[in-house]
């Protein structure tokens, strides 16, 4: 086996270490930062916090705020427009995957002019974006692991990946403070969007013993301390140990590649716009069952990770089933708003989706109907 590994990006860690922002900017070159956020963070104070901090070491900056919890290429190309307009600048990344995603996109269009969101597919060899800092307020997407993001083209209803390798966060800092917030229904779905990372990145087509190492980590520390998180928000350990296995996991998709989950989860999410890991835990053990024969020493490894015995596919299906009830993310299709008359089509979706060629059991457009009905 030959293996090529590119180095990860830096890590800053702990509570409090977002006020190191400035240090962090001026490190990439810049006494300027664009801001890039969702449109409800600043509710929660964090922005104004992140604005207080750049003010008093004399940061010039700016804030964009015209970002949705399910990006659209459209809003990426208004975030160019108006990063080109605030000229050249380190981008701060700042809030959950959305806007970590989003903040990648705009950060390559503003390098590209005359470029925009829908041309993702032909911006892989574009010319480099702006350095980016990634600042997570959730534990569970990654986002901050690497330089590719996910937007929705509306008029096609589909997912779209976006990326460069110069838009891989410089610097990734993770202050477990920013996540003390968090509602329990959101902690429940970027937790899973967590555990999922690292369970399919285990059963990946694309698995290494790297990414195998990150993975295990990783399902250890979030199926443990996501049940803790949900009880209690307020849990400061709970949470950095949560968004330190989140950020493991993140390492670990980035260098495996995912699987039908998030295939499927990603064309829920696009018909439908049911939150991201609300959409993976309505078919996640299902998947499982469906993947086990092919992705025994996967599901076996799962099993260990969360210390459950004796270690095989059907004791990691039933932990899983435990965790999910525990945070009750769990719901039918029906309640996400899908019809009958939508599972082929969602099928169709995640059966083309890229995520799905790294399945360990490839599926066919049927037998993904017949799953989806088996959770309507």
């Amino acid at each position: 086996m030959r293996l090529s590994v590119e180095p990860t990006g830096r890590t800053e860690y702990g509570p409090g270490v977002i006020a190191e922002l400035p240090g962090f900017v001026d490190s990439l070159g810049h006494r300027r930062a664009f801001v890039v956020t969702d449109r409800g963070l600043r509710a929660t104070g964090i922005v104004e916090r992140v604005e207080k901090i750049l003010a008093a070491a004399g940061i010039e900056h700016a804030v964009h705020e015209d970002i949705g919890p399910n990006p659209s290429t459209a809003e990426l190309d208004r975030g160019a427009a108006r990063l080109r307009a605030f000229g050249t600048a380190t981008v701060l990344a700042l809030g959950g995957g959305s806007a970590l995603d989003a903040a990648k996109g705009v950060s390559l269009l503003a390098g590209n002019p005359g470029a925009a969101a829908a041309d993702a597919d032909r911006l892989w060899d574009a010319a480099a974006g702006l350095p980016l800092i990634a600042v997570p307020t959730t534990a569970g997407t990654g986002a901050e692991t690497n330089g590719f993001g996910v937007t929705e083209d509306v008029c096609a209803r589909r997912k779209v990946y976006i990326g460069h390798s110069s838009v891989k966060p410089r610097i990734a800092v993770l202050d477990p403070e920013l996540t003390l917030g968090l509602p329990a229904g959101i902690t429940a779905a970027t937790g899973l969007d967590a555990l999922v990372h690292g369970i399919e990145s285990l059963a990946s087509r694309g698995a290494t013993p790297f990414s195998a190492a990150y993975a295990t980590q990783a399902v250890g520390l979030v199926g443990r301390w996501l049940p803790v998180a949900y009880r209690d928000g307020g849990d400061l350990e709970a949470r950095a140990e949560l968004m330190l296995g989140a950020h493991l996991a993140g390492h670990a998709l980035t260098l495996s590649g995912l699987g039908l989950v998030h295939g499927i989860g990603h064309a829920l999410t696009a018909h439908t716009g049911t939150p991201h890991g609300v959409a993976l835990a309505a078919v996640l053990e299902e998947v499982m069952q469906f993947s086990a024969a092919a992705a025994g020493e996967a599901y076996e490894a799962t099993a260990r990770a969360l210390h459950v015995t004796p270690a095989g596919s059907a004791a990691a299906i039933e932990a899983v089933r435990e965790i999910s009830g525990a945070i009750e993310i769990k719901r039918p299709l029906r309640e996400l708003g899908v019809t009958r008359e939508d599972i082929p089509e969602i099928a169709a979706a995640a059966v083309a989706d890229a995520v799905t060629k790294n399945a360990p059991r490839l599926p066919s457009a049927a037998e993904v109907v017949e799953l989806l009905r088996s959770v309507y």
